[in-house]
């Protein structure tokens, strides 16, 4: 049965060759702000908000990875570009390598940002026992668990308010839908097909990230046939809120190598 898409709301900002940002669970196009001051000079950022999240339409029951791609390619479709470069965080790092798969002649390079595959039987029981404990108490009750996976002590102490906006808008995601993407997270295991996306790979997380940590992105990266791997020091999940410039500059950096070695 073919995927039925949804229309997102998007934004384009910037000048340059296309860039495609797809953020994570329970976030929106927001979660790019930081970032967006860097990468705008030198691409046309295309950021948009995933289905059921910030201001685009609710879904009309549960979906899958497959709905999430083709939401993607619709996105693309509407924007009239033809190739572009596409870079996801979390969630997004799986929906990107997954949209390359479905649509390689659409996508010049890929960013991988702090995401997860080749998960052992632990790691898989780890992220599902999350899944459970909300599916139990509620997504609320679970925020201060997500707080303390997401952010370093320092960041959650320095900008409150940063974290405050980002629970909020946890809390505002509708429960069904945010349980429904983060079953598609902890259920997504790219290992069995990785080698078949061939285009330049930027793999990027932090040091610290629990659950998208350098030993899984360190087998990603090598899965890969044309990737570059990426370590933060001491970050954890959400780099592009606490980080958001350095994770920018690491994209362009990696984009320019790309293009120095007239591959794109």
């Amino acid at each position: 049965m073919t995927a039925t898409a949804v229309d997102c709301d998007y934004s384009i900002e910037g000048s340059g060759p296309p860039l495609f940002l797809i953020h994570g669970i329970g976030a929106a196009r927001d979660t790019w702000r930081f970032g967006l001051p860097v990468l705008t000079q030198h691409f046309t950022v295309i950021s948009y908000d995933l289905r059921g999240h910030g201001t685009s339409p609710q879904p009309d029951g549960p979906f899958g990875l497959e709905e999430l791609v083709a939401d993607l390619e619709r996105v693309r479709v509407r924007t009239g570009i033809e190739k572009a470069h596409f870079a996801g965080h979390s969630l997004g790092g799986m929906i990107g390598p997954s949209y390359a798969r479905a649509y390689p002649d659409r996508v010049l390079s890929l960013g991988l940002l702090s995401t997860a595959a080749f998960r052992t039987e632990e790691d898989s029981r780890k992220v599902w026992a999350v899944v459970q404990m909300m599916q139990e108490k509620g997504v609320e009750q679970v925020l201060p668990t997500l707080v303390d996976r997401w952010y370093t002590d320092r960041f959650i102490t320095e900008n409150r308010a940063i974290v405050d906006r980002r629970l909020k808008q946890v809390i505002d995601t509708p429960e069904e839908v945010f349980l429904n993407v983060f079953r598609i997270y902890a259920g997504t295991e790219m290992a069995p097909w990785l080698h078949e996306v061939t285009v330049p790979s930027l793999v990027l997380t932090g040091e610290n990230d629990g659950g998208c940590n350098p030993r899984l992105n360190r087998q990603i990266s090598g899965a890969l046939p044309n990737s570059e791997l990426v370590i933060l020091p001491e970050l954890k999940h959400s780099i592009m809120l606490e980080a958001g410039e350095e994770v920018a500059r690491k994209m362009i950096a990696f984009l320019d190598r790309y293009a120095e070695a007239g591959t794109g």
